[in-house]
């Protein structure tokens, strides 16, 4: 039996090391560990769930209702699965074609007046008013009978970032306790520690409104389903506080940011809200601008932060509830 490494299933299937761990988190994949042997390994049933999964989620189908789906032996709750994902498309196909159909009487009407500044009496139209109303859209657009190559179009398509999907942030100037981690699961080791400082320091009394950062300062670019070489966690800390080795403080100058939400545990979105910077009119890309000094890493890259990390941690710092926010640097164009 094959047994592949979780570096080789990131490569081959283009998912991240953390998508990893939390498919296992939730109990949608396992992994063993052979004997003398440091990293974990995934063996062909777990493979061919993996494939299954990234299926699924190509298809828009949420991870609760995959979980649902492939630990379920009753194919009559998995077909009722599906027929609500399908119910959703037929109300997408169904506002879709009405939205048409309204634009294109729009279309029509402007083609017969000569003046366009005309007000479009179709505007003004009440019933016409009711209509766009009880239109509903679903998140799910797809067609039907679509190769994998055409459904990864898609969801290109589909997840691209537009202006209303991202927003401008800026972080204030902070004072931060930071956790460096190298190799395997860099990502973990990194913030164990500082999960681990922040308990044995009670900094959720001492400052309520803590912020969490988590950033990727490996060298090079690291593309989707690479690991990570080197990770940083910070938490923003008073001032005055005493940090214990190997965490270091560090004095963060502030800046503006892109920020979006996570969506799914693939990072691809990473990769779209640097489209989204690079293309925009307003912002240029600052990456690898300093914003803070280190020796020991870069000094300006993006940021993860963890959303509502006081209850995060109070709450046991489970994964499932983990929420990311990624941070883009950004500046103003004509901005030095």
């Amino acid at each position: 039996m094959e047994l592949k490494t979780i570096r080789q299933i990131s490569l081959d299937y283009g998912v991240s090391r953390r998508m990893l761990c939390y498919y296992e988190e939730i109990g949608l994949i396992k992994s063993s560990r052979k004997d003398d042997y440091a990293y974990r390994v995934y063996d062909e049933d777990a493979i061919q769930r993996l494939q299954q999964i990234i299926i699924l989620r190509k298809l828009k189908i949420p991870v609760k209702q995959i979980k649902d789906i492939l630990n379920n032996q009753n194919a009559v709750a998995v077909i009722e699965i599906f027929k609500q994902n399908i119910s959703e498309l037929d109300e997408e196909i169904t506002a879709l074609s009405t939205l048409k159909s309204i634009l294109m009487r729009f279309v029509d009407e402007l083609q017969e007046k000569a003046d366009v500044y005309l007000k479009l009496e179709l505007l003004n139209d009440k019933t016409m008013l009711a209509i766009v109303n009880t239109l509903s859209f679903s998140k799910n657009k797809i067609k039907e009978n679509v190769s994998m190559e055409e459904l990864n179009k898609a969801n290109e398509n589909l997840n691209k970032l537009t202006d209303k999907d991202v927003r401008i942030v800026y972080l204030p100037p902070m004072t931060a306790a930071v956790a460096y981690a190298t190799g395997e699961g860099c990502e973990g080791k990194a913030n164990d520690m500082i999960t681990q400082f922040v308990k044995e320091s009670g900094l959720l009394k001492i400052k309520p409104d803590v912020r969490s950062f988590g950033s990727d300062c490996s060298k090079g670019a690291i593309g989707i389903g690479e690991l990570s070489h080197a990770y940083e966690a910070w938490v923003s800390v008073p001032d005055d506080i005493e940090i214990p080795a190997p965490l270091v403080k560090r004095t963060f100058d502030g800046g503006l940011y892109a920020a979006h939400v996570l969506r799914t545990w693939d990072f691809e979105d990473w990769s779209l809200l640097k489209e989204w910077v690079n293309a925009s009119d307003k912002y240029d890309n600052d990456w690898d601008s300093p914003r803070w000094i280190s020796p020991e890493t870069a000094e300006g890259q993006g940021f993860e932060e963890t959303l509502n990390f006081y209850n995060f941690i109070q709450e046991g710092s489970k994964m499932e509830d983990l929420q990311l926010d990624l941070l883009f640097p950004i500046k103003k164009k004509g901005y030095e």
